[in-house]
């Protein structure tokens, strides 16, 4: 069955031009999806880098863990450039602890197994004499 304008011109089939195959139309929407929740990601780590209160960057890490998303503190393990951003050094005069992390001074974040954001850490480093 042909469909008309109201000027009486045949507008063609049913489907416009514009119509998306549903396969289509679900690759689209996944897509949004995806860009959506990094959207949201980055905003909730805006947010955890500027909250006051340890009771909202508790809720945000919990919510974003639940998403897949983990907060990053390797206190503790083996200093590893391609995971860690050094941001400073410790002396130590203890050989086992040399190349480990002393502390993280900004929280990291993966998503499942994509790195966000490497955390900076301060590392144990043989003290000079």
């Amino acid at each position: 069955m042909a469909w008309f304008r109201k000027d009486g011109t045949d507008r063609g089939s049913a489907a416009s031009d514009t119509d998306v195959h549903p396969l289509q139309q679900q690759v689209t929407d996944l897509e949004r999806a995806l860009a959506d929740r990094q959207a949201l990601i980055q905003m909730c780590l805006y947010a955890l880098d500027r909250a006051r209160s340890g009771g909202v960057v508790e809720r945000l890490e919990e919510g974003l863990a639940a998403i897949g998303v983990q907060a990053l503190r390797p206190d503790g393990e083996r200093f590893d450039p391609a995971r860690h951003e050094a941001g400073g050094a410790v002396p130590t005069e203890d050989p086992a602890l040399e190349g480990l992390v002393a502390e993280t001074e900004v929280t990291g974040f993966a998503d499942h197994d994509r790195l966000l954001r490497a955390p900076i850490v301060t590392v144990y480093a043989k003290k000079n004499p």
